[in-house]
């Protein structure tokens, strides 16, 4: 520590941020990077940094923790690049000295300045909240969130109203898949990690950015911006501060409404920046969407979906499309993907393209698969008895309700009804690197007899590393990655030895999407003899399936 410290300025220091024996003061000197505990005894004396102490000393409860780490963090990021905010705080749970019980504190960081703004000094108080002030605290908690936003709008209000030479942007966001949080890590956590949102915006946004939880995950934040690339920039901040709660997994999806007209209501501007936000979710490589006026016309389409899906699969509007898998070298068809189709009544074929995401938002997709998973078993019962050398048909798993339903019960209750070979049924899931408790899954399926596929291989994860320790029996090519490497010598290289050591440890491969004669050949060469795509067929209809199986494999049983 320095040999002198200004016992005055102390003493003011103390009188101005209020003092007792249950508050904490800590003094830390930025240029000298050394601390002082001036007061309080909470804690005994401590000679170095605080924050430290703190977060190695296993007093904090484990729920505070993060947003414990994302204060620090922020104190870090304003000694070293500034901040425009004069202070920082949060609430924290911590097992004080003497105490059995967690109790709510509130950390607060004064920050003091030299003539050029920067960072000289940083005051410390630490001090447990009255139970007066608990309760007070969870009145205001409940009075300005999804309970009563009232406080929430006024604020917003107050933006635009002291703001006019500024842009304004409201910013939408929530869990992707929230529902999933819940049922895979429990609802307890679920509300953790809400609770750890709240508690970390307190720190990123400043005052003059309002933000309020406003349903269930869903969250809004009301700030100015300069350009569109520093809201962008702020956002990217947001979800790197909210991420990584406890090692869980999830993915943030953001809409943006930029105030273009002030004389609308606020709600105008948030309904807008919710509608951006539902557009963008599913969208595997956005997850920031701005509103336009032809959102609008979007989100009737979806609805127009939505409306029509259960009418659609009572009257057997969904169709069962196969995909045929070849031998490179014999040409012979050994297997088939089942596809779903959407033969509307008036709209003709829609796109899967259109349907199927808005089904994987809704829920739909559950009953639209175990449509597709019963017709493809049936599809195997009509080869067996027309005498047909049947083909496996591999089916789709989608990820979205994995934990939420027994998916091999329900696949080996359809096995067994239509009474088929249990290798005759195939299972398709997409890789991915939200891998929690998705490989036990599989093993399950894996033990219960399926042959299990690892779709779209290569398509922008961690491909190889998955590779050491996966459960899968193939590995299907994503097309993606396939059209990539092969526009370069070194990558054709990378895909020959992917699928040399994928091989070298026991793995089929299966190419996807391919569309030309050199691609074939050139998967013969690396050893891959499986491939699917246009090159061979698009989605046929069964029937039409049936037909083909019979010209180029040509024979009965």
């Amino acid at each position: 520590m320095c040999e002198q410290f200004d016992e005055k300025y102390k003493d003011r220091l103390v009188k101005m941020m209020g003092c007792d024996a249950d508050t904490a003061h800590f003094y830390y000197s930025v240029e000298d990077d050394e601390f002082f505990q001036i007061s309080g005894n909470l804690f005994p004396d401590i000679s170095g940094d605080p924050l430290d102490y703190l977060m190695t000393s296993g007093l904090i409860e484990k729920q505070s923790e993060p947003v414990f780490s994302v204060f620090s963090s922020k104190i870090q990021d304003g000694i070293i690049n500034g901040t425009d905010k004069n202070s920082a705080y949060t609430d924290i749970s911590i097992k004080l000295p003497g105490c059995e019980e967690y109790k709510m504190c509130h950390l607060y960081a004064l920050f003091l300045r030299d003539e050029n703004d920067k960072i000289t000094d940083i005051h410390y108080n630490l001090r447990p909240y009255t139970p007066i002030e608990n309760f007070n605290r969870e009145v205001l908690k409940a009075f300005s969130s999804d309970k009563n936003p009232k406080l929430f709008a006024g604020r917003c209000a107050r933006v635009i109203k002291d703001n006019p030479d500024k842009e304004i942007a409201f910013i939408q966001f929530d869990v992707e898949r929230f529902k999933l949080i819940n049922e895979t890590y429990g609802v307890e956590m679920g509300d953790n990690l809400l609770q750890f949102f709240n508690d970390s915006l307190a720190l990123v946004c400043s005052e003059e950015q309002p933000f309020c939880r406003l349903t269930a995950d869903v969250y809004m934040i009301v700030t100015t911006f300069d350009t569109k690339d520093n809201l962008i920039s702020f956002i990217r901040k947001v979800e790197s501060m909210l991420c990584g709660y406890h090692g869980m997994e999830y993915r943030l999806v953001f809409g943006v409404s930029v105030v273009d007209d002030r004389t609308c209501h606020t709600r105008r501007h948030g309904d807008n920046a919710s509608l951006a936000r539902q557009l963008i979710k599913g969208n595997a490589l956005q997850n920031i969407g701005f509103y336009s006026s032809n959102m609008k016309t979007e989100l009737q389409k979806k609805q127009s979906i939505e409306d029509d899906m259960h009418k659609a699969l009572l009257n057997n509007e969904f169709v069962m499309f196969l995909q045929p898998k070849h031998s490179i070298s014999t040409g012979r068809i050994i297997g088939a993907e089942a596809l779903a189709r959407w033969n509307h009544p008036t709209k003709g074929m829609v796109s899967p393209g259109e349907f199927i995401p808005v089904f994987e938002q809704n829920g739909f997709i559950i009953k639209l698969d175990e449509f597709i998973w019963e017709e493809a078993c049936k599809r195997i019962r009509s080869w067996i008895d027309a005498g047909l050398e049947p083909v496996p048909i591999s089916v789709n798993i989608s990820r979205e309700y994995i934990h939420t339903i027994d998916v091999t019960s329900t696949l080996l209750k359809l096995v067994e009804k239509y009474d088929i070979p249990i290798s005759l049924l195939e299972l398709e899931i997409t890789e991915t690197l939200d891998s929690k408790g998705v490989e036990d899954i599989v093993k399950k399926m894996k033990n219960a007899g399926f042959k299990m596929l690892m779709d779209d291989f290569g398509s922008g994860y961690s491909s190889l590393n998955m590779l050491k320790s996966t459960p899968f029996d193939v590995l299907k090519i994503d097309k993606s990655f396939l059209d990539e490497f092969m526009e370069s010598t070194r990558g054709r290289k990378i895909i020959e030895h992917t699928i040399s050591m994928s091989q070298d440890i026991g793995l089929d491969i299966i190419a996807e999407g391919v569309e030309t004669l050199e691609q074939a050949e050139f998967l013969s060469e690396c050893g891959c003899d499986s491939a699917q795509g246009f090159y061979y067929s698009k989605p046929i209809p069964a029937a039409d399936f049936d037909k083909r199986l019979v010209e180029i494999n040509g024979k009965h049983v």
